[in-house]
């Protein structure tokens, strides 16, 4: 069964396990997905009242975008344990095999793919939560700042399972080039996710 379908209790029974998957890349996938439901949620609160007729087709259009991003993270949950296995696998290879060092390094290359779009995916997860906060039902609005909260947390757990790998490269002008796009997602994207946090907590707290 794929791990994106147990249950909740089965998913973090798993994840505490000494099982090397799921891991940081497949949780922050699922707080991902869960993160943008809440920005979905808010969209689903606010379609049909009058209050917000005005913006009622950018909303549906919010939640259509919600809900491809919803299931990709959900695929990428999964995907990230296949693309970690081969690299758990060379890990075990002996230091004396004349192969292991190319084996490794493609290993390390294919166990970024993953996570590094888990941050993109998350990143736009942020876009779209900033307009659900701005836009949506005032009476979900923590709604929205939770789900920031998580996105936030998502795409900074995805960088480390980018960093953790892109480190152990010897190809370091490749390693570079990853740690620049995450380095640069890092940057805008957790500012702009704490700028929708700060914004709803003001506006709930005063």
């Amino acid at each position: 069964m794929k791990f994106a379908n147990r249950t909740c209790s089965e998913f973090v029974e798993i994840l505490a396990s000494k099982t090397p998957v799921p891991g940081g890349g497949g949780a922050s996938a699922l707080v991902g997905a869960v993160g943008l439901a809440l920005g979905s949620m808010v969209g689903s609160l606010t379609v049909g009242k009058k209050k917000y007729a005005g913006v009622e087709p950018d909303i549906i259009s919010l939640m259509e975008r919600a809900s491809a991003i919803q299931n990709e993270l959900l695929r990428l949950v999964d995907e990230d344990a296949v693309v970690f296995e081969p690299l758990s696998k060379a890990y075990s290879i002996p230091k004396d095999d004349p192969d292991r060092e190319r084996i490794m390094e493609d290993a390390l290359r294919l166990a970024c793919t993953v996570p590094m779009e888990i941050m993109r995916e998350c990143a736009e997860s942020i876009d779209l939560l900033s307009e659900f906060a701005d836009k949506g039902s005032t009476l979900a609005l923590s709604d929205a700042g939770t789900g920031a909260a998580f996105a936030r947390a998502a795409i900074i757990g995805a960088s480390f399972n980018v960093l953790i790998n892109t480190k152990s490269m010897t190809d370091r002008e490749y390693a570079g080039k990853i740690n620049s796009e995450a380095d640069s997602l890092l940057e805008k994207y957790v500012a702009k996710a704490g700028e929708i946090v700060a914004r709803v907590y003001e506006k709930v707290c005063n």
